[in-house]
């Protein structure tokens, strides 16, 4: 079955894939009409998500972050379908890169580095733009699908450009086994971990559980963590700005290092709340007394 699905879907993901974007733009402007306006998916875990992360701004405040978030995400979602076919120099059109001389200054010096993101703007067209740098090879951490046919093609996706994975439960030993290499590992760090083994702390206003690993591998090799900011610039066009949270983790505590970029990511994502992924059921869990 899972073969069926993926050779009766793999037509159309290509054929969105090769479309110009403004032809792109309008499928997605019917996508969104279909998926929002008719289904209305996941409409109470948006709505629920913004009013906790939110409690100072009013139900019309909601509803409009809901609405920009809604029209955003079905863009990003055909954005993603066109990494599977753009080519470098549209990628450049679409992605201002910006690290101050960051990657350079590490490069030179034989050294590795971290990069921490969150799910904000398009990460995806991010992580391919990174691929047209001369300096890291980059890494980006993910999790393997349980389809294999379609877990093949996002492999597939992510790597064209010359990125490579690193499976999520194969993290530390790929970093490890590459640790003579200069490259470059991207976590995106907010994801739901399980709570008895996260660090927990006040995000967006709510008690939240937050994945550890970026803290303990950075610390672990003593690699520098760099924070990626991804912004909306205008539809389609991104803007990622890099910038050094600590350049000796080992200085910090574990701790101290989780609260360090996730207090980054979430001014990022108050500055402009439509573009983080609220569909994503991120408060599921509830600390209990005995998690410490």
């Amino acid at each position: 079955m899972n073969a069926v699905i993926y050779y009766l879907s793999i037509p159309f993901i290509y054929f969105i894939s090769w479309l110009p974007f403004p032809v792109m733009y309008l499928i997605s402007d019917l996508i969104h009409f279909i998926l929002f306006r008719i289904i209305g998916y996941r409409k109470q875990v948006i709505i629920t998500n913004l009013t906790n992360s939110f409690p100072e701004k009013n139900i019309d405040e909601i509803q409009e972050i809901s609405r920009k978030f809604n029209r955003y995400f079905c863009d990003l979602m055909l954005e993603t379908l066109k990494t599977l076919t753009i080519s470098r120099s549209s990628v450049k059109k679409c992605v201002e890169f910006e690290d101050d001389g960051l990657f350079e200054k590490f490069y030179n010096k034989n050294q590795s580095v971290v990069i921490v993101m969150g799910h904000l703007g398009n990460w995806e067209l991010a992580g391919a733009r990174f691929a047209l740098e001369k300096w890291h090879e980059l890494y980006v951490i993910y999790h393997p699908l349980s389809n294999k046919y379609f877990d093949q093609l996002i492999y597939h996706m992510r790597t064209r450009l010359g990125n490579r994975l690193y499976a999520m439960n194969e993290t530390a030993r790929g970093m490890i086994a590459n640790r003579n290499n200069i490259t470059a590992t991207a976590f995106i760090a907010d994801q739901s971990p399980r709570p008895e083994s996260a660090h927990w702390m006040t995000f967006l206003n709510q008690e939240t559980p937050v994945f550890t690993g970026t803290s303990k591998l950075s610390q672990k090799l003593n690699y520098p963590i760099i924070y990626a900011s991804v912004k909306l610039i205008s539809r389609g066009k991104y803007a990622v700005k890099c910038e050094l949270l600590t350049e000796n983790p080992q200085d910090l505590t574990e701790d101290q290092i989780t609260e360090l970029h996730t207090k980054r990511l979430e001014a990022d994502i108050i500055e402009q709340p439509e573009i983080w992924l609220w569909s994503h059921r991120r408060w599921k869990h509830r600390r209990k007394e005995n998690i410490q």
